[in-house]
């Protein structure tokens, strides 16, 4: 658990030369918390390992759960019966204490500062000796990356977990590329990846802090159920860079999903990273759209996948600056299918529905759609992202599926840090826009412009804002995730914070916020939006 020297062969070059150095879905159930010595914080806990099961023994020995702290903190926390059992002679041991902890017998008292050679994730067997039972209790000690006498990690597989989050460490050798994988080792939960990586995106390749996808062998698949994650070929890290409430894309895509069950549904779970041994900070997990998520929703894996990529790919026979289009698919990438991007017909499909949207006759219009795409997912498109005012979504950052031998389009969101009261430059953005996207996508407008059409929508819209995307649901998950975060989130705050205000992109802005004040931002922000709405539908 502790760290001395490298203990992987691969990783020792990205760590020979040193430097500083999930998720649960279910809430934290309450006053869950470990008191620490007067001065320190109080940080969340997990419920006590194992479960356990009820009536079952007369002591139940615990320390009150899962404890987390940084090192070089202070730890003190008594033992006892979680059913409050008492009885002359009791008495606990704790084993194996980690090097520098003492247990007093006389308070069944466990004292410990962890070193800065000691950040790990540690399993102690507690046994109190009249009734013989026996109990867990973990202690996550985070790295102190800022601490200039700080020791890097030489065994990331005793480095699991960091304040409840799951970590992931990633080590390569080379530089990455945006245009192809490299090598790459990846440790996760104590098991090792021979993996690939590259970075990605468009205006965040200039960051600081840079997103990823890692690829790994079709014989050692990611995997991790505990947040839903089953035999993933691979995994893209989201940077929260522009993002300091490091939960708008998780909150984006789960109210993707509880508007409709049949949605394609992108998982999400959020992470602390560290890269070639150095604590890079707190990410979103998601899948990778690509074929194999096609698949696990049960359409043909062989199928077209496009992504639109700037403004131009807007249904329309006109690009975004009023110009003819040449190709009508312009402003879209093929991701996957056969014909392959380049290649003669890649484009058929996409082209013909373009067509459609742009030239068909306003009854034409209401019949063929629904024979072409599944209907309510672009009418769902449409309110998500006026519902968030979504200012980067609405004629690309979306993923659209087709199966060539007879199926509809799928609709599929991505990229959504703007949304929730920002701008994809962060700058912030009023709760009371009337933002429709109509002169952004001409399947919106030809849509809403049907009062046949348009009726439906504007009830589904209703509904939704009253059952699953309530703004009361739509708070309540906020805080849920922001729970789950809030220690990792302060963490990363304090490595990125200056990084981020001095950013050129919104370096003007003189409205920043924290982690918290950014918290208090989106609530605001959501009441005053969904209130709007209410009065003034769209």
């Amino acid at each position: 658990m502790g760290r001395a020297r490298c203990l992987l062969p691969l990783l020792c070059g990205a760590l020979a030369c040193g430097g500083p150095s999930a998720v649960p879905e279910e809430e934290l159930p309450p006053g869950s918390e470990q008191a620490f010595p007067a001065g320190q914080p109080r940080r969340p806990v997990e419920p006590s390992l194992p479960p356990l099961l009820p009536g079952s023994g007369l002591c139940q020995p615990t320390g009150g759960g899962a404890l987390w702290l940084i090192e070089l903190e202070p730890l003190s926390v008594k033992l006892s019966c979680a059913t409050g059992y008492q009885a002359p002679g009791l008495a606990f041991t704790a084993s194996p204490l980690p090097k520098g902890a003492r247990l007093d017998a006389a308070t069944f008292t466990l004292e410990w500062t962890p070193g800065l050679d000691q950040a790990g994730v540690y399993e102690l067997e507690i046994v109190e000796s009249t009734t013989g039972e026996k109990g867990r209790l973990k202690l996550g000690v985070a790295d102190r990356w800022q601490s200039q006498g700080n020791l890097p990690i030489a065994d990331p597989s005793g480095y699991s977990e960091e304040m409840g989050l799951p970590v992931l460490h990633l080590f390569h050798s080379a530089p990455l590329s945006r245009d192809r994988y490299g090598p790459a080792t990846v440790v996760y939960r104590g098991h090792t990846y021979q993996a690939e990586a590259k970075v990605r995106g468009a205006t965040s390749l200039s960051f600081p802090k840079k997103s990823y996808t890692l690829k790994f062998p079709d014989t050692d698949e990611f995997e991790d159920l505990s947040v839903g994650f089953s035999r993933r070929d691979k995994l893209v890290l989201i940077t929260p860079f522009n993002d300091n409430s490091y939960l708008r894309h998780r909150l984006a895509f789960e109210l993707w999903s509880r508007m409709d069950p049949t949605h394609i549904r992108l998982r999400t779970f959020s992470v602390v990273v560290f890269v070639n041994g150095q604590y890079w900070g707190l990410y979103t997990a998601a899948d990778h759209v690509d074929s194999d998520l096609m698949k696990r929703h049960g359409l043909w894996k062989e199928g077209n996948l496009f992504k639109s990529i700037n403004s131009d790919a807007n249904f329309s026979l006109l690009a975004r600056d009023g110009t003819p289009k040449d190709p009508l698919h312009q402003g879209f990438e093929k991701k996957s299918g056969l014909p392959e991007d380049g290649s003669e017909g890649a484009y058929d499909d996409l082209d013909g529905l373009t067509r459609f949207v742009a030239s068909s006759s306003p009854e034409g219009f209401r019949s063929g759609l629904p024979t072409r795409v599944r209907q309510s997912e672009y009418e769902d498109w449409w309110i998500l992202i006026t519902l968030l005012v979504a200012t980067d979504s609405g004629g690309k950052n979306a993923y659209h599926f087709h199966d060539p031998r007879g199926g509809l389009f799928r609709y599929l969101p991505w990229d959504l840090d703007a949304a929730l009261g920002q701008s994809w430059n962060t700058t912030r953005t009023s709760p009371t826009a009337r933002l429709t996207f109509y002169g952004y996508n001409e399947m919106f407008k030809r849509m809403m412009a049907d009062p046949l059409m348009a009726g439906p929508i504007r009830a589904r819209y209703r509904q939704l804002m009253q059952g699953p995307l309530s703004a009361q649901e739509v708070l309540s998950l906020l805080d849920r995730y922001a729970q789950e975060v809030r220690a990792a989130a302060l963490r990363d705050e304090e490595k990125w914070s200056a990084r981020y205000r001095t950013y050129s992109l919104w370096s003007g802005r003189t409205d920043f916020t924290s982690f918290e004040e950014e918290l208090e931002y989106m609530r605001n922000w959501v009441r005053a939006r969904w209130n709007s709405l209410e009065a003034r539908p769209l």
